[in-house]
């Protein structure tokens, strides 16, 4: 039996997502974040040394990280499905989209969040001045970085319905979090018609669905 340890309001729903598309068995262990520091619980640690989230355990495996956990259960269990065939010329477009999402995609998001935190959670006596660096990073890094990878990832939906082609595919599981977070946190909205249709069709999947109820609340649908 497939065990997924699932953080709320993290990237483990995506494996939950992936799991109900397949159709297969699992057993959710839920771990709640601190409300103060929003971290994952030192429990976490019992499981894997780095305490994060997402983690399956499948018999005596234990595997962290989205991308590789997607594709092992993609490769186990898929039966040919949710991915292209190793041969065809769209399986690297695949792999491409699997990684990009937390190589590239979640980098300007997770700075972000660093600089807002900043920006907020300064001692009343420096916040002036941390505001003004924020403002700077947000002016001269983050903001222009968002917007070339929003705009990126709007120029390629014009060419596919799916991010790989035609077909949905376990990549656009993986690309589904950065988009989440990019709408409600770094201002991904109907100026960018198309990536907003891709999340309004993920959400709308049955599978999408299954997994929300059993992951229980899931923030960045708000």
């Amino acid at each position: 039996m497939i065990t997924v340890h699932h953080l709320n309001n993290s990237r483990s729903q995506r494996v939950l997502w992936l799991l109900e598309e397949l159709g297969l068995e699992y057993e959710i262990r839920r771990y709640e974040r601190d409300p103060k520091t929003m971290l994952a619980p030192p429990a976490l640690r019992q499981i894997h040394p780095l305490g994060k989230s997402p983690l399956i355990s499948d018999g005596p495996l234990t595997l962290a990280e989205s991308g590789a956990i997607i594709e092992y259960l993609v490769g186990r269990y898929g039966a040919g499905r949710l991915a292209p065939a190793p041969t065809a010329l769209e399986h690297v477009r695949y792999i491409y989209w699997l990684h990009y999402a937390e190589g590239s995609a979640m980098t300007p998001l997770l700075l972000k969040l660093v600089v807002n935190r900043i920006e907020s959670g300064a001692p009343l006596l420096i916040r002036p001045v941390a505001r003004k660096i924020a403002a700077k990073l947000n002016d001269s890094f983050v903001g222009p970085q968002l917007k070339l990878h929003l705009d990126y990832m709007e120029a390629e939906l014009g060419n596919s319905n799916w991010f790989v082609g035609q077909e949905f595919t376990a990549a656009d599981i993986q690309m589904s979090f950065p988009l989440e977070v990019a709408r409600m946190r770094a201002g991904l909205d109907a100026s960018r018609p198309r990536l907003m249709n891709f999340l309004q069709r993920i959400h709308a999947r049955p599978a999408y669905l299954r997994a929300l109820e059993r992951g229980g609340t899931y923030e960045l649908l708000k």
